[in-house]
């Protein structure tokens, strides 16, 4: 959340990813293992607040050398993509905060499950 941080190098584990989204912080994303690619593709191309590490054979599972890396950090930091991946990031960070507001929809969901639950056991 400091303000000089502008990008996350991540292996896009969930809780990873749902930090940078709601900091506004676009993900420079590197998978590993389970979900993380899966997380990844999310990311990159479905709510467009990242780009995807470029690694040496083109997959999505290869081999990163420095180059690609170094490459990939000045795409975000300094070029089109990275601009875009920026500005998308501000624009999602508000609509997560939004949803935690007295009547946005994660307060109201959190508020019926702990009312469930409270129920329950009493």
């Amino acid at each position: 959340m400091h303000e000089s941080v502008q990008g996350f190098l991540s292996h896009c584990g969930w809780n990873s990813v749902l930090e940078s989204i709601c900091a506004g912080v676009p993900i420079l994303a590197w998978p590993m293992v389970a979900e993380q690619p899966l997380n990844a593709r999310m990311v990159v191309e479905e709510i467009k607040v990242g780009l995807r590490v470029e690694t040496c054979n083109g997959s999505v599972r290869g081999f990163v050398k420095w180059e690609g890396l170094e490459k990939m950090v000045k795409e975000l930091m300094e070029e089109e993509k990275g601009k875009e991946a920026r500005k998308k990031s501000k624009e999602v960070a508000q609509m997560a905060k939004k949803t935690m507001e007295e009547a946005g929809s994660s307060k109201c969901t959190l508020d019926l499950l702990i009312d469930e639950i409270c129920g329950k056991k009493t």
